[in-house]
């Protein structure tokens, strides 16, 4: 049976790539996945799987037609704070797929924030119209309890991610923290030039090589070389796009100084420290979940000074998670591929109408 894959896919973004490995890792042998995704040859290549233009019409339609079933393949997919088309998009390839006839599964959804009443109502008929509904946050679970919809409640599947080793890591510098910032209206470049003045004292007082991780380079990379101007011959930048070996990284880590939701997950899962900087409502709630220390990015200090002591503090004094609390995420994160082997093995082939 074929199964299409629907998420931020292809896209240059860390975390994205990293929930549709973990979707591939955890999807039931007997399953055929076709991506929908911005650059499939980049896809095909990287993971072996058939792929399709994730913007071309026809290819969805003819994609849809010799599918059984569609996956919604986790992250924050109905949101409409960084987007007003994101919820439209995937929404109305749901809703498709489930007038066809497929089965629709919405997996490890990170719903919201949803500040439109018709993005609300968009997104409500949709998951009520899925098979069945997991999610990977209390906040998320909160919505769709609301909505009368049954769900199942796990970890991110990050999480349970493989890791492959990254060549060479053991030749920088060491001890090593990761830095990964995103743009974001709120990160000025006020706040951006405290951050990094921050960053120089942390460094000097620590002697730690800083490896800059650029999640989406497109947006992030920016970021990455203005830091490492200020600290040319004590930082590295790395661009991977693998996401296996992006979080193979951070087994060489002791610390992570996080924006990136995914950044945090990589690192607490491989003992890092982890501090966080939260611009968006899923990093907020991964700091309450974890006990993770950090700021909201809006009352981020302003003294420099007063940043560079706090991080040298959780470098020096503070704890990355026990193992076995890392290893109670990673077995809960599985949850979701037990949904996927539950329901996806009582699914049977069958024709679809055409609309």
């Amino acid at each position: 049976m074929q199964a299409i894959l629907c998420g931020y896919y292809g896209k240059g973004n860390g975390g994205d790539e990293a929930l549709l490995a973990s979707l591939l890792q955890m999807l039931p042998d007997n399953i055929q996945p076709y991506v929908l995704s911005g650059n499939p040859s980049e896809t095909k290549k990287r993971y072996g799987v058939e792929a399709g233009d994730r913007l071309n019409t026809f290819t969805i339609f003819q994609a849809m037609k010799r599918s059984d079933i569609f996956i919604w393949g986790g992250g924050s997919l109905i949101q409409d704070s960084t987007s007003i088309a994101s919820p439209f998009y995937y929404a109305g390839l749901m809703g498709i797929a489930q007038k066809m006839g497929l089965k629709t599964i919405a997996w490890a959804q990170g719903i919201g924030p949803l500040n439109y009443k018709t993005t609300q109502f968009l997104a409500r008929q949709c998951f009520k119209g899925c098979n069945i509904v997991s999610v990977r946050d209390a906040g998320s679970a909160g919505i769709v309890a609301k909505w009368n919809i049954p769900f199942i409640l796990a970890p991110d599947p990050v999480w349970a991610l493989e890791t492959s080793p990254f060549p060479g890591l053991w030749d920088l510098p060491a001890p090593r923290v990761a830095v990964s910032l995103r743009p974001h209206p709120q990160l000025t470049s006020s706040r951006l030039a405290t951050l990094t003045q921050a960053l120089i004292s942390f460094q000097k007082a620590t002697q730690a090589f800083i490896l800059l991780l650029p999640f989406q380079p497109m947006k992030d990379l920016k970021i990455a070389e203005f830091i490492h101007q200020k600290l040319p011959d004590c930082s590295k930048i790395l661009t991977i796009e693998d996401p296996r070996i992006l979080k193979g990284i951070f087994r060489g880590v002791e610390m992570v100084i996080g924006m990136r939701f995914h950044s945090l997950i990589m690192g607490a899962a491989e003992e890092c420290r982890c501090f966080a900087i939260s611009y968006d409502p899923k990093v907020s709630q991964l700091m309450t979940d974890l006990e993770m220390p950090g700021w909201e990015l809006s009352e981020l200090p302003e003294d420099a000074n007063l940043i560079s002591k706090i991080w040298i503090d959780c470098y020096a004094n503070g704890e990355a998670l026990l193992l076995d609390r890392i290893e109670f995420f990673r077995e809960r994160a599985l949850i979701h591929q037990e949904v996927l082997n539950s329901f996806l093995g009582g699914v049977r082939s069958q024709k679809k109408d055409i609309i």
